[in-house]
């Protein structure tokens, strides 16, 4: 029997599909390579430095760039202008969209993703991301900074060298408004906090646990094998977070990224990071969300807002359980 599912979250329901539970090979591997121009060198790959902008870098131990952020060529948001909002008509409304468009390349083997990272590199990643949010959020005119990785053509990766983006916006997107509406409502503490302790409490949804890091599929996945990873430590900002959690959350998203790899192939996937706007202190969660892209969103989804997830998450994360279970502890 179909289930409908509240996601907490944003006050949204999802509904699960068992009857419909794919088996992972049901699912195609990412068949859409990324095809590079042989006229036109990876930018991003050592020895084309000189392509990019100006970059910020983190060195290795032999002087050698590790992970790298630089101006996107093409960005959503630019300028200086504070976000200022005009009235063309009765329905037409705009606004600047300055702010910061920035790519972060996460490594520089040209073929590796974030599963293919060792400790040390995947603890790198996650400090660079945070000293550059907490550059963001002393600069006036951003109020949130999204980072998002999509990995493979179907997920909107544009080159094939493993980057994410960070986009420093003049607005608090919805999504993110949600989430604060959620947890303030929510009366039992720290939404994601208890939200640990449930699904470690029941175990069936744990994909991978340490002493500062949980990985679940999630009780109300929206689409198959959706991943959500929760900082054990409660912290709102992850600007704010210890390096020893960001280097566990590093680890986590490597580990759990890999095991996907391990059940479904190659797959193409999105990865985003949320966490409290800047100058906001009220009760928030930082966290981040795994989107696998299987299935393709139909008009039913379009039309009503609700998700129709064909696989479980108890039944996913019992896959994910099986390969990963050496990396569990």
């Amino acid at each position: 029997m179909s289930q409908l599912r509240l996601n907490p979250l944003n006050g949204r329901w999802v509904t699960v599909v068992a009857e419909r539970a794919e088996r992972p090979t049901d699912f195609a591997p990412r068949t859409q390579e990324i095809e590079s121009d042989p006229a036109r060198p990876c930018p991003f790959c050592p020895g084309h430095e000189a392509s990019d902008p100006p970059a910020f870098e983190h060195l290795d131990r032999d002087g050698r760039w590790a992970v790298r952020i630089v101006p996107n060529l093409y960005p959503a948001f630019f300028g200086d202008e504070p976000m200022t909002v005009r009235h063309l008509g009765p329905v037409f409304t705009q606004a600047t969209a300055s702010g910061i468009h920035e790519v972060l390349v996460l490594s520089p083997d040209h073929n590796g993703s974030w599963a293919n990272l060792d400790d040390r590199a995947a603890g790198d990643v996650m400090t660079f991301l945070r000293d550059r949010m907490e550059e963001h959020a002393g600069i006036s005119r951003v109020r949130y900074t999204q980072a998002i990785v999509n990995h493979g053509r179907e997920a909107g990766a544009s080159l094939k060298h493993p980057h994410g983006q960070l986009l420093g916006m003049p607005f608090v997107p919805g999504e993110i408004l949600d989430e604060e509406a959620a947890f303030d409502r929510f009366e039992g503490g720290c939404l994601l906090c208890t939200t640990a302790e449930a699904e470690m409490a029941e175990g069936v949804r744990v994909v991978y646990q340490d002493d500062l890091v949980l990985i679940v599929c999630p009780y109300w996945s929206g689409s198959p094998y959706e991943l959500l990873v929760i900082p054990r430590e409660h912290e709102s900002h992850l600007d704010r977070a210890s390096a020893e959690d960001l280097e566990a959350v590093g680890r986590g998203v490597r580990t759990v990224l890999a095991n996907l790899r391990s059940v479904l192939g190659d797959l193409s996937y999105s990865l985003g990071f949320h966490t409290a706007p800047h100058n906001h202190d009220g009760l928030y969660h930082w966290h981040c969300h795994i989107w696998p892209k299987l299935t393709s969103v139909a008009g039913f989804e379009r039309g009503t807002g609700v998700l129709v997830n064909i696989t479980p998450p108890e039944f996913a994360a019992a896959q994910l359980q099986m390969v990963g279970s050496g990396a569990r502890r």
